[in-house]
């Protein structure tokens, strides 16, 4: 495979690094072009209009920046966006997936929590997927938006982090539910924080995976080759550039210079 291909990441925010940060370990020699609209995260505080009209607008962005495929790393934005972006681009579109069916598949007790934020866990998408696959099990929602401005800020240490973390998942235990889904892609970088609210008891999955599986399934990406040097990576936002660059370096370990989006 050439290093010409390239491929377009965007989240309201942060998050869709947690989606983003697989992908070189399954599609070699790509680089990567990521769009945080940090000015209007979360998208799950947003009207329907406005993340629809944002994510739009970043998708032609992302277009004018050559992308071969780009991925809609928002779960809000995949919610209420992605059919009108794949109407409207002549690239592939790699959207994020709530991980129901595969949740009730690994549930022993058919109980699963799905976290996420308001706009996505009232999505006619969220809704009809569900209807489908929820079956004889019984799925229990919960928005957790405030996770997400502690994740873009940045300014909480891990004791902090995590008592966010219990506090909001205190009476979510009780319904007894054993396998939890990670339907907001900032949730992943609070893995460690929830695993521990959780007392490693119960299954947490994180849909990102299964996403950049799909991106080389739809890119025709065979075998499964592992770049051996750090993938090209250019960063855009509508938010604080200086704060932007701090983020991405204590989230993925990475030196890279955010710069502002058009």
């Amino acid at each position: 495979m050439s290093r010409s291909l390239r491929i377009g990441f965007f989240d309201s925010g942060l998050g869709g690094l947690s989606v983003l940060r697989h992908a070189p370990t399954r599609i070699a020699q790509a680089s990567y072009v990521y769009v945080a609209d940090s000015a209007y995260a979360p998208y799950g505080d947003q009207t329907i209009e406005t993340v629809r009209e944002r994510s739009f607008q970043i998708a032609r962005f992302l277009l004018s920046q050559e992308v071969d495929a780009m991925v809609i790393a928002c779960n809000t934005a995949t919610a209420l966006a992605a059919d009108l972006i794949r109407a409207n681009v002549d690239v592939p579109v790699v959207a994020m997936e709530p991980a129901i069916k595969p949740a009730m598949q690994q549930s022993r007790n058919h109980r699963v929590v799905v976290l996420a934020t308001e706009s996505t866990l009232n999505s006619e998408r969220y809704l009809n997927l569900k209807n489908q696959h929820a079956w004889d099990g019984e799925v229990i929602e919960r928005a957790c938006h405030h996770w997400v401005e502690a994740l873009e800020q940045g300014d909480l240490n891990d004791e902090e982090l995590f008592k966010l973390v219990a506090d909001e998942l205190r009476d979510v235990r009780s319904e007894a539910a054993d396998t939890y889904i990670l339907a907001c892609t900032h949730f992943p970088f609070l893995r460690e924080q929830i695993a521990r609210a959780l007392h490693d008891e119960e299954n947490i999955i994180d849909p990102a995976p299964a996403v950049i599986e799909q991106l080389a399934r739809v890119l025709q990406v065979t075998p499964r080759l592992i770049s051996t040097q750090p993938p090209e990576f250019v960063m855009y936002t509508s938010g604080d550039t200086e704060q932007t660059t701090r983020r991405v370096k204590s989230l993925l370990g990475l030196q890279v210079e955010a710069k502002p989006l058009p």
